[in-house]
């Protein structure tokens, strides 16, 4: 599993619990910021399984 991957696992676990924190104390920014950090961790989840993708092609070949 590439890091990219594990940081975005993590990043996006980050903004789930900053969104419902801001959710429940109505605090609109923080609820914001983990909107951004979900959606980063799901760019470097993809990033990383795309790393992923290639190096396993690569090492059929």
């Amino acid at each position: 599993m590439d890091k990219d991957r594990i940081k975005g696992v993590a990043d996006q676990a980050k903004g789930a619990v900053k969104d419902a924190a801001g959710k429940v104390t109505g605090d609109a920014k923080l609820q914001a910021e983990g909107k951004a950090d979900k959606l980063k961790g799901k760019m470097e989840n993809a990033v990383g399984g795309a790393k992923d993708a290639v190096r396993d092609a690569a090492n059929q070949h």
